[in-house]
Order: structure tokens, then C-alpha cells, then sequence
């Protein structure tokens, strides 16, 4: 298991294992000798008992983060679910806020940073309204970065449905 610390918004490990995981499924991000982690990312791994976070030199358990997390990202709930879904499908997902999305949606087996995302990712939930100015502007979003738009509506019983929308030219 991966022996992480969380400071501040950061959760970052040295640990040979978190290289390791960080080259074979691109976990992380290397960073100045350590691996550092996204939020998601590391709320994921917890929940799959391969990371253990410490905080103040304590160990954190998998409810003391989510609260933590929820602090910083009143979605994370709702994108753990998404983010979940689409890494046991073997997906790579980054996260995407330089493009103003929630996640980078990478083929299985690419590596980001060697090949383009293929979708931007914008999870929301099946109770939350989504007006025809925000579905246009993540879609000019989507299509000036040359990806497409993957939507992820997350029900009451935590399923997830994916729509994918694209540019056609009449």
C-alpha cells in the first residue's frame, strides 16, 4: 500500500510504489521527486486500499478525507462515481480545469502528455438542471480543444449514463 501525506490541497508520496503505479497506470503526476496526486485520484485509490493518506503525521481514514474532500469540492461525491466507472473500464482520467471541465478522458493504454484526450468530461447529477448556455459553451468548449464532450449523469442509485456529443457538419 502507498503511504501518502495530504497538506494543504496536496496529497503527494516518494514512495517507490507510487512511482511504479504512477508509470504502469498513470496514477499521478510526478512532480519535484514525488508523485503527486489529484483529489479524485486519491479518494479513488483509498477506496481501493491501495493508498493510505496521513494528515498531520495521522492516519486519515477513507470518511475523515471524503469530509476533507467535500471542503475543497462540494461534486466530489458525484465525480468519484464517474471517475471510478470509467478507470475499471480501463480508461485514463485526468483531471481537466485549465479547460474548465471536470475530468480528461484518455484512451485505454495511452499516456497523457504522449497523446491527446479524446473526451472532456463534465459530470452533474440527474437531479441538477443543466440550461442550453451551459451545454453550448462546454461544447465550444469541447470542440475548440479538438476533444469531445462526454456528459456523466450520476442518478439517485449512483449509476452513471455517458452521452457524448460531437459537431456535425451538415
Amino acid at each position: 500500500m502507498i503511504k501518502a501525506v495530504f497538506s494543504g490541497s496536496k496529497i503527494y508520496s516518494n514512495s517507490q510504489e507510487s512511482f511504479s503505479l504512477c508509470e504502469k497506470s498513470s496514477y499521478g503526476e510526478k512532480k519535484a521527486g514525488k508523485v503527486e496526486y489529484s483529489l479524485i485520484e486519491a479518494l479513488f485509490l483509498l477506496s481501493e486500499n491501495k493508498l493510505c493518506i496521513y494528515y498531520k503525521n495521522k492516519l486519515l481514514l477513507e470518511s475523515d478525507f471524503t469530509k476533507k474532500a467535500l471542503k475543497i469540492d462540494k461534486k466530489i461525491e458525484s465525480k468519484l462515481i464517474a471517475f471510478s466507472d470509467l478507470r475499471k473500464r480501463g480508461y485514463i482520467v485526468k483531471t481537466a480545469l485549465k479547460f474548465g471541465a471536470d475530468f480528461r478522458v484518455y484512451n485505454r493504454g495511452v499516456k497523457p502528455g504522449k497523446d491527446h484526450a479524446l473526451w472532456i468530461l463534465y459530470v452533474t447529477k440527474e437531479s441538477q438542471h443543466l440550461t442550453w448556455q451551459d451545454f453550448a459553451a462546454k461544447n465550444r468548449i469541447a470542440h475548440s480543444t479538438k476533444k469531445k464532450l462526454l456528459i456523466a449523469i450520476v442518478d439517485e442509485e449512483s449509476d452513471v449514463s455517458y452521452y457524448e456529443v460531437s459537431w456535425l457538419k451538415p
